[in-house]
C-alpha cells in the first residue's frame, strides 16, 4: 500500500520538534527566529497572520530554501531557527520536516494558527497584499 498522509504525519512528528503557542510566543524575542507562514494567500487575507511572520507558499518551499536554486530566498540562511505554521499544524509539520532534511533548524507550531488565535496571541493583517 502507498504511504498515506496519516503515516507521513506520524513520521514527521517523530522527527520534528513541535512547539506550543506559549513556547513560540516566548521564542519571538530571539532575533534569529523566523516564523514561517505556509498557508495559502487567501487564508492570510481572510484570517491574518502572526506579526512579523514571513510568508513562504508551501509549493515554493524547497526552491526558496535551497541556496543552489534560482529562487533561493536569503531569509532561509543557516544559523537561524524556523517555526513553521499553517492553519492546524499538519501542513507545517510536513514543511518543517522538509526544511529539517534540507539542513535548517526547523520546528512546527503545534495546533497551528488556529491555536495561536485561540490563545489570544496577537494577529496582524497580511503585509504587502493587493
Amino acid at each position: 500500500m502507498a504511504l498515506g498522509y496519516k503515516q507521513m504525519l506520524a513520521d514527521a512528528d517523530a522527527l520534528v520538534r513541535s512547539v506550543s503557542v506559549d513556547e513560540a510566543a516566548a521564542m519571538q524575542a530571539d532575533p534569529q527566529l523566523v516564523m514561517v507562514d505556509i498557508r495559502d494567500p487567501r487564508e492570510l487575507d481572510r484570517d491574518g497572520m502572526i506579526p512579523g511572520a514571513f510568508h513562504a507558499p508551501r509549493g515554493m518551499l524547497e526552491f526558496w530554501i535551497d541556496p543552489e536554486s534560482p529562487y533561493h530566498k536569503p531569509r532561509f540562511a543557516e544559523g537561524r531557527t524556523y517555526v513553521f505554521y499553517c492553519a492546524s499544524g499538519w501542513r507545517s509539520l510536513l514543511a518543517a520536516r522538509v526544511a529539517q532534511e534540507m539542513g535548517l533548524d526547523a520546528r512546527s507550531l503545534r495546533g497551528g494558527f488556529g491555536e495561536w488565535r485561540k490563545a489570544g496571541q496577537p494577529v496582524a493583517e497580511r503585509q504587502g497584499k493587493g
